[in-house]
């Protein structure tokens, strides 16, 4: 080209959980049945939607405003609704206008490290979001900054940690934090989120709040929402119906401004995200139009409730199952609907493999794992794929040094579920041992 074309922060675009599909894919025309564990869409799993939510949506779809375009921001009277439920929890205060609608939370986190300011940095946890990390180091052109999450402390965030490189990076403006947590399912401990917003007031940061799963969490744990815990500091919840509804087709999230009168740097921000969908003309309507009808309906929190009850007795399952291998570090969750599991340091050796009966296959795999510079856990993720039949994503591909990887507690099928975790047990055997 005459000029550079690429930006240099494209090198950092990387998204394991769809790229370990393209593995699979290849196997599946050799006659592999495969069980995928690697996205978190409850549908694909079998979850059924209740009657009553499609009926209200067939009802949207006959009305002829359904297809007209909406405001920019989004429905006015859905924005109000979802600032009423913000508002009632009791912490910070916002308006409709505070509100504003994209196409998914993907397309809202793209839009927000796009217009920080290339030299300042936003740090998350790590293990690390890919579409968070990817973004903002995308953003930086330069690697992921990182706080870490410790798995031999529940993975909780390292305070300490968090702290030291704040203090010693001054181009760091905003805290990230991904509550209940994807990939590890921990849900932020309050005091842990108070301590965070501390840290953001001591050194003048914004905070970002990944809430796609806010309301859904299990096993006795609650979270904890940014508003209710941010007091006077700038932040931004993103929030959506991809996984609570779940309407994850619907491409339908929003980001909330909270104390944007407190700073005027970030009050401009925030406009220019607003301008930025101004731009676009707006989000797709129909879902816009359907949060208020089914979110306030009297039989959704009965639904929630449920359905997070059984990912929790699901999460215990997985827990009796892959508790019994010494080699791992287990943490069971308590929000969102994945766990990482990790091996413990050492285990994992170049020399391992899973038998693997089909020549084809194996050979394939081989081929895949025949690199030097191949991270342990992939090497593993890859003969479990041949071996087994069954798709996760290894932790390393969460901007992470640790070795191991995540599932989805979505198998609605609790026999499906405790074969396909027996498998993944019986496959961590035998290649620790191989």
């Amino acid at each position: 080209m005459r000029q550079k074309l690429l930006n240099e922060g494209a090198s950092e675009l990387s998204y394991e959980i769809r790229e370990i599909v393209k593995k699979a894919d290849q196997l599946k025309k050799l006659g592999l049945t495969i069980s995928w564990e690697n996205i978190g869409d409850p549908i694909q799993k079998n979850h059924k939607l209740p009657q009553w939510i499609k009926d209200i949506v067939s009802d949207l779809v006959s009305k002829d405003d359904t297809y007209s375009y909406c405001p920019s921001k989004g429905m006015l009277e859905t924005r109000e609704f979802l600032a009423k439920q913000t508002n009632d929890l009791g912490g910070v205060q916002i308006t409709a206008e505070d509100i504003c609608f994209f196409n998914g939370l993907g397309d809202a986190i793209s839009k927000a490290y796009q217009f920080i300011s290339r030299t300042s940095r936003v740090i998350g946890p790590s293990p690390a979001y890919s579409t968070h990390s990817s973004a903002e180091a995308a953003h930086a052109a330069h690697e992921p900054l990182t706080y870490r999450l410790d798995p031999n402390n529940k993975w909780y965030p390292d305070l300490d940690d968090l702290y030291n490189k704040v203090k010693y990076n001054p181009n760091i403006v905003g805290i990230l934090i991904i509550n209940p947590d994807n990939p590890t399912g921990m849900v932020y401990p309050l005091e842990t989120l108070r301590r965070i917003v501390d840290i953001a007031k001591e050194f003048n940061l914004f905070l970002i709040a990944d809430e796609i799963y806010i309301n859904i969490t299990y096993n006795g744990a609650r979270a904890y929402a940014l508003s209710e815990i941010i007091d006077d500091v700038p932040g931004i919840s993103m929030k959506g119906i991809s996984k609570e509804l779940p309407w994850p087709g619907a491409r339908c999230g929003w980001m909330e401004y909270y104390n944007r009168d407190k700073d005027e740097d970030f009050n401009r921000f925030c406009n220019a995200l607003d301008n930025a969908k101004m731009i676009e003309v707006c989000s797709t309507k129909l879902p816009q139009l359907a949060i208020p009808k089914i979110l306030g309906d009297s039989r959704f929190k009965a639904y929630r409730e449920e359905t997070n009850k059984n990912i929790g007795r699901r999460s215990k399952i997985i827990a009796d199952i892959l508790h019994t291998v010494p080699e791992l570090t287990f943490n069971e969750t308590f929000g969102a609907f994945y766990n990482t599991i990790i091996f413990r340091e050492g285990t994992l050796k170049p020399h391992q493999e899973m038998k693997i009966d089909n020549p084809k296959i194996k050979m394939l795999v081989e081929a895949w794992v025949n690199h030097q510079d191949i991270p342990m856990d992939k090497r593993f993720v890859y003969y479990l794929l041949g071996a087994k039949g069954i798709c996760v994503v290894p932790i390393s591909s969460f901007c992470s040094e640790l070795q191991g990887f995540r599932v989805t507690l979505l198998e609605e099928d609790e026999e499906v579920l405790t074969k396909t975790f027996s498998a993944i047990r019986d496959g961590i055997v035998e290649y620790l041992h191989s």
